[in-house]
Order: C-alpha cells, then structure tokens, then sequence
C-alpha cells in the first residue's frame, strides 16, 4: 500500500514533469497570396476569392480540406504597379520606330535578351526568325528593334501559349520592377505591410514571385513553413540577374516551385543550373495547366499537387 509521502513525491514528480514538457506548436492558419501583374482595376475581394475558390478545388481533388479559421491575406498593388510602369513610358518593341534613350534602350536589349530564351525554349529556330526578320540589310542585334520585332513575329507564328503583345507587356512590369529600387520600394511596402510575426505560407505567382523573393531575403521574421512559386520568371537570366547574390531566404523552411513547362513565363525551372541555392528548391514541372496561355494563377492553384502541400504545411 502506497504511503502518504510516497504518493507526494509521485504526484510532485508527475507535476514537474508536466511542466516541463515543451508545448505543442500552434498550427499555421494563416496564408499570404502574393499576386502577379495584370490585376490593375480588379476588385481585391474578388481576387482574395478566386485563388481561395481554385485552393480549395485542389484541396478536394486531393482528398481533404481547407482549415477552419482560414487567415488569408493578399496584399493589392495592382493598381499602383500599373501607374508606376506608365510614369516610365517604356514603348513595347513591337511600337519602336527608332533609336531610344539610354532607358528605352535597356529595356530593349532585356526584351531581346528573354524573347531569344523564350523563342529557344519553344524550338523556334533561327530559320523562322530570320524568315520574319526577311531581306532587312541591318546587323542583327540586342539593340536592332527590327530585329528584336521578327523575334516577337516568330514567337506569334509559331507558338500558340501566349501572343507576342501580352509577352512584351509581361515583360515590361516585370522590367520596371526589377530595374527600380523606387519601384520596388512602394510595391515591397505593400506586401510587407501584410506581414507580421506570425508562422505564415506564402504562395506567389508570376511577377509575385520575383516581389515575395526581394521581400522575403531580407526578413528575420516571421517563420514561414512553406513558400510556393508558381508560374515564376526567376529562372531567367536576364531576371535573375540584377538579384544576385542568390540565396536562400532564411525565413523559409522549404521551397516548392511549380510550373507547367508550357508556361512561356516560367521558362526554366528554379534547380542548380538556374537558381543555384542552398538548400535546393523543389520543383514540380509536371503541372498541367488549363488555363488559355498555361500561365493562370487558377490553374495552378486547383492542383491537388499544390494544395496539398499547402495544407499540409499548415498542420
């Protein structure tokens, strides 16, 4: 029979012992979407509405559901890019008639950087361009706009993903933002104001991507468990380039990139040889996206690949 100063200690001892047993850590409820260019004029609601809608779709063709008590934030700067990217008056190649300033001028040589990476990728071949480029005497060139011109004029013919205007509007936000710290500046307020101390997942698409990557290298909060990229440019050189040196966000636990390898804006995926950082990133370049030109947020989001990871991350 158990005494009274045996049953004491045992019940001290067990006391102790709750006490000290580490807490269980608070599920992540919360996720912040970090939209793409091309939302100007939109209503934030409707846009909050329509990724939550196509994450939940995945999420049932996977088998499971959202979390209650859903916290998900999205920040909206839509509006702001499109004012920013007009103050600039960058003219699209395909509107140049002649010779530029020295900054019209780089962001023509950018557009003919990433149209060859795109023209390449589609297995465009310098046969078709120089068909669309025909008998003009003019030294082919970064800086050649006729030339730069037969090279959107080949990717129109021959790769039916995207037109070539939609291309060389993409890539001018993607320019201005990447080639201006006052740009940035504002477009990276706007998205940190959404941030807080809080365990978050982040998903980005597109030109998201590229902000939530700026944004979030330079953070030593929050925790965030899982960013997602989707749709995303960074594996391009000429994008690529100005974030240099790469490396990984110390915030982010794991990295999950995924893209279809029709998307001509995700060109490449984000591994050794185009975004070389430690730890590596994981891709999944096996989506297949629905939407017209492969690239729709919706199309990825309804994925069960990718909805399943989010939640995940969140239990």
């Amino acid at each position: 029979m158990i005494g009274r100063r045996e049953f004491m200690a045992g019940a001290t001892a067990a006391l102790s012992a709750l006490a000290f047993q580490p807490a269980q850590a608070e599920p992540v409820r919360r996720i912040l979407f970090v939209h793409g260019r091309a939302q100007g004029g939109r209503d934030i609601a409707d846009i909050r509405r329509e990724w939550t809608q196509a994450l939940g779709k995945g999420a049932r063709a996977a088998g499971i559901n959202l979390p209650e008590n859903l916290d998900i934030a999205l920040p909206f700067y839509g509006d702001e890019l499109d004012r920013l990217t007009a103050e600039f008056n960058l003219p699209l190649a395909s509107d140049v008639t002649a010779r530029g300033t020295a900054e019209q001028d780089a962001f023509l040589a950018f557009q003919a950087e990433v149209a060859q990476d795109i023209r390449m990728k589609a297995g465009i071949t310098d046969e078709q361009v120089d068909a669309a480029y025909g008998n003009n005497p003019r030294q082919k060139g970064p800086l050649n706009w006729e030339w730069v011109q037969a090279i959107f004029r080949a990717i129109d013919r021959h790769s039916d993903a995207i037109t070539s205007n939609a291309l060389q509007i993409a890539l001018r936000d993607v320019y201005v933002y990447n080639s201006s710290s006052a740009v940035r500046r504002i477009i990276n307020g706007i998205v940190s104001k959404e941030i807080d101390d809080r365990p978050t997942v982040i998903v980005a698409h597109s030109l998201g991507t590229v902000v939530a990557y700026y944004i979030l290298r330079e953070l030593k909060a929050p925790k965030v468990p899982l960013l997602v990229t989707l749709g995303s440019p960074l594996g391009i050189r000429a994008i690529r380039r100005p974030l240099r040196p790469l490396r990984h966000p110390a915030v982010v636990q794991a990295w999950l990139n995924g893209f279809d390898n029709r998307d001509v804006v995700a060109l490449y995926p984000l591994d050794a040889n185009n975004f070389n950082i430690d730890p590596a990133i994981e891709n999944i370049p096996t989506l297949r996206n629905q939407t017209k030109n492969r690239h729709g947020i919706i199309g990825y989001l309804n994925k069960p690949e990718i909805a399943s990871r989010v939640i995940d991350a969140m239990s």
